[in-house]
């Protein structure tokens, strides 16, 4: 007797199993069709889609619309799981030559978050154009950078009076790329080298630096620096605002204070526009001193202030050197910054002249070499 309830009793256990084998497979057979058809309703949507592509047309004139999926893309979004009034843009190609895109770069931030701020400056170790330039790999023929994760603001050309300098420029290009590259700003760098030996000119080859500046690119900032002059502040940044601006407030040989209150000297920065408005910069300036008081005058007079950093932020050091020869002090110069009224309207970028002699692009920077001629003749006393 208790062998046939044992046996009833593994019969119905067997049964039992069967029956939820059973259900199982049902269960996997439901979700296998179920997931099937969602994914045929896709692929089938898909090749609509592609089909509607193919004859835009003629699904315009019968009156229905055709959309493309581009499925290929990370997080793509079907049909029938976009949001309530969402729509897809149709594609007039079909999905196998189709490339998305790119997405606008953001702007540059203000405030770059790479900047070191305050930076150890000296002269003392030996620096070769070799070694600058394996630091600034990513700095192309020319001098010219461009931040590839960024839309910055201003397009600056750096413009560097020059002659002679050969060894102050290799310390400039050490520095300032790295500086400039961590200030997310697209630049070129054009050295303006005065040939000859006849009296230097800083202004007038300033004036030649913006114009063939403009020759290589549509800049809108111009920053105009002395080769010898190493910003000690990356948060010092180089490029243009709303008024004129004067970098090199506080320079080593000055104690790092400003000489006087219209001081224009050393680094300063006009856009396109400001530049124009003052006529550029005095052409008749031979000879060291008094051009940037003009240049100061001349935007004064034309209703700007000068902007300038804070005195902790726009500290330079300088390199020293001896005073070039050719470059002696401008006896002139006082009875000229006093005519300035007079003079800035028909002395400036209108009445420029200048033989253009090279133009090489080196790979830190660009060449520009050029005769501006001879001062005039200084009048005899008595």
């Amino acid at each position: 007797m208790s062998r046939l309830m044992l046996g009833r009793t593994l019969e119905r256990i067997c049964k039992g199993v069967l029956l939820l084998c059973l259900l199982h497979f049902l269960i996997m057979m439901i979700l296998y069709f179920d997931v099937y058809s969602q994914r045929f309703d896709i692929f089938s949507r898909f090749n609509n889609g592609r089909n509607g592509s193919r004859n835009n047309s003629s699904g315009a004139a019968s009156g229905h619309h055709f959309y493309y999926y581009n499925l290929s893309r990370p997080n793509a979004t079907s049909a029938p799981y976009l949001a309530a009034g969402e729509q897809l843009v149709p594609s007039s190609q079909p999905d196998n030559n189709h490339t998305p895109s790119p997405k606008p770069l953001p702007p540059c931030p203000e405030n770059p978050p790479g900047l070191v701020g305050r930076l150890l400056i000296e002269f003392s170790s030996q620096m070769t154009m070799e070694r600058v330039q394996k630091e600034n790999p990513n700095v192309t023929e020319g001098g010219r950078y461009k931040p590839p994760d960024c839309r910055p603001r201003w397009k600056v050309a750096i413009i560097i009076p020059f002659r002679h300098r050969e060894n102050h420029l290799k310390y400039w290009l050490h520095y300032l790329h790295p500086i400039l590259r961590r200030q997310k700003i697209d630049y070129g760098i054009y050295i303006i080298n005065q040939l000859g030996e006849d009296t230097f000119n800083r202004a007038k080859l300033l004036n030649v630096g913006y114009t063939e500046a403009l020759k290589d690119a549509e800049y809108d900032c111009f920053i105009f620096s002395d080769v010898d002059l190493i910003p000690m502040d990356d948060r010092n940044l180089y490029h243009c605002y709303d008024q004129p601006r004067h970098f090199a407030i506080a320079m080593d040989k000055f104690g790092f204070r400003l000489p006087y209150a219209g001081y224009f000297g050393g680094v300063s920065g006009l856009s396109k526009k400001q530049f124009l408005k003052i006529n550029g910069f005095p052409n008749e300036y031979w000879g060291w001193g008094g051009e940037d008081d003009d240049i100061y005058n001349r935007i004064t007079l034309n209703g700007m202030k000068v902007s300038r950093p804070d005195v902790r932020i726009g500290r330079y050091r300088m390199i020293k050197h001896e005073r070039d020869k050719h470059n002696e002090p401008n006896p002139q110069r006082f009875n000229k910054i006093q005519n300035t009224k007079n003079t800035m309207k028909k002395d400036g970028i209108s009445s420029l002249t200048y033989k253009l002699v090279q133009v090489k692009k080196y790979p830190m920077y660009t060449n520009i070499s050029v005769e501006i001629g001879k001062p005039p003749p200084r009048p005899i006393k008595g």
